[in-house]
């Protein structure tokens, strides 16, 4: 079998010396083929010969060959720094986790595997500086952090046993996401690998004892706030340049990201989020929703009658900024962006913040919670301020407007018809029924 040293056990060269002697005509004729292949990609990647298309018909052909992995072993060798043999390896093993019956349990146990993968990843971070004046790293450094992550990845989802071991790279994933140059459409490799990697590694909670020289690499000394900023960074300028189509595949990872870093932030940190995320008294001169601030543009994504993996999330983000509770969440974003999250995850609709009849005690307390934002009395569906509202003369939609406000209230129908609770039909599909609706080009 392939070897590995007794010391860190870094993704290296295959060798087929390593490969059992006792198997059968079949192996050996499959020990050979996987040879011949390793050899052409190998001298590839010294001489940069194949075209694309070939190259990844031999990988293709490679993975055939190791999804039956008797005598296969582990593809390590000792300890090396070779960028190459790092992408090509690290692809081989992310590809044996697909339709294999490999158990990588053995190469965490005997051969070191969390331990390689962390000390390449922080060999890469080595490559950014604090000062962030970051020069464009080489393709190929950049294609084998993203393999390397890739694995990463994959390996903490089907190996959760493994993950404390794992999590080891997170300080190093979080430094490099930090200090790397951002490129124009952001959310591309290794950017999307990076942040894809740290979904499944624990958050330190701020309670967890430190070393004294150590800091939590997710919330560290002296600016804590330095990781969620660029989260949230990279969050707005994402949804500023790609289409709701788009963000659906590529945004809502980083999303669920932030999810997760606000479940566990310690007491401090968790205002810093909730102001950076949540509409400011700024938004409520109109309508919330119609401005131009990541906080309205998260709303009309909360709302999306085409990203529905994404709405889901960003509804679920703005209700836990809200401490998961559903007057503070109508109060933030309005019963119109609320109700339909609400009543699709049966929870209870405040209804004072339709009903303004109410006159017991308990109700006008309510109503004062969900209408007096930051001194303003505001519209509790819309979140607009009240004063401002009145004054504000009423405008012609334009056909943008109209479309996405019919999308908005088709998604809130199909919120209302899944629960079950009432029996309501949704407009547009009447509309469709009876011949009234037309399809302009």
């Amino acid at each position: 079998m392939a070897q590995v040293s007794s010391g860190e056990g870094v993704l290296g060269s295959f060798d087929a010396r390593y490969l059992s002697a006792n198997a059968g005509s079949d192996q050996i004729v499959k020990e050979k083929e996987i040879t011949r292949l390793m050899d052409i990609l190998t001298l590839d990647l010294e001489q940069k010969n194949i075209l694309p298309p070939q190259r990844n018909a031999l990988l293709a052909e490679l993975k055939t060959h190791i999804w039956t992995v008797e005598d296969s072993g582990p593809v390590f060798t000792p300890d090396n720094d070779n960028r190459e043999d790092e992408l090509l390896y690290s692809r081989i093993l992310f590809l044996m986790t697909y339709n294999t019956t490999l158990d990588f349990c053995e190469l965490f146990d005997d051969y070191q595997l969390a331990e390689s993968i962390c000390s390449n990843i922080a060999r890469h971070s080595k490559h950014y500086s604090k000062s962030g004046r970051n020069d464009p790293q080489p393709a190929l450094d950049t294609q084998a952090l993203s393999e390397t992550l890739k694995l990463l990845f994959n390996l903490s989802q089907y190996y959760p046993q493994h993950l404390s071991n794992l999590a080891k790279s997170a300080p190093q994933i979080l430094k490099i996401l930090c200090r790397i140059n951002l490129s124009s459409p952001i959310l591309q490799p290794p950017v999307t690998y990076l942040v894809n990697a740290l979904l499944n590694l624990s958050v330190d909670r701020d309670d967890k004892p430190h070393k004294d020289s150590e800091s939590n690499p997710w919330f560290p000394k002296p600016d804590q706030y330095c990781n969620i900023d660029r989260f949230i960074s990279i969050l707005d300028n994402a949804v500023r340049t790609y289409t709701e189509e788009q963000l659906e595949t590529l945004a809502t990872p980083l999303v669920t990201l932030l999810r997760k870093v606000f479940e566990f932030a310690p007491s401090h940190v968790r205002p810093h989020m909730q102001t950076a995320l949540l509409p400011a008294s700024s938004d409520r001169s109109q309508p919330l929703g119609q401005s131009n601030t990541l906080s309205s543009r998260l709303l009309r994504l909360s709302a999306s009658a085409v990203a529905p993996s994404l709405r889901e999330s960003v509804s679920s983000l703005l209700f836990e900024l809200s401490d998961k509770d559903a007057t503070s969440f109508v109060r933030n974003v309005g019963y119109g962006f609320a109700s339909g999250f609400l009543m699709t995850h049966d929870l209870p609709v405040p209804m004072s913040a339709t009903e303004g009849w109410s006159t017991g005690e308990s109700d006008i307390t309510l109503r004062e919670k969900l209408t007096n934002v930051d001194g303003n009395e505001v519209n509790p569906v819309t979140g607009q301020i009240r004063e401002v509202e009145s004054e504000t003369p009423e405008e012609e939609m334009t056909e943008e407007e109209k479309e996405r406000e019919a999308e908005r209230l088709f998604v809130l129908f199909e919120r209302l018809k899944a629960t079950g609770v009432v029996n309501v039909r949704n407009p547009v599909e009447e509309a469709v029924r009876e011949g009234r609706f037309e399809e302009v080009e």
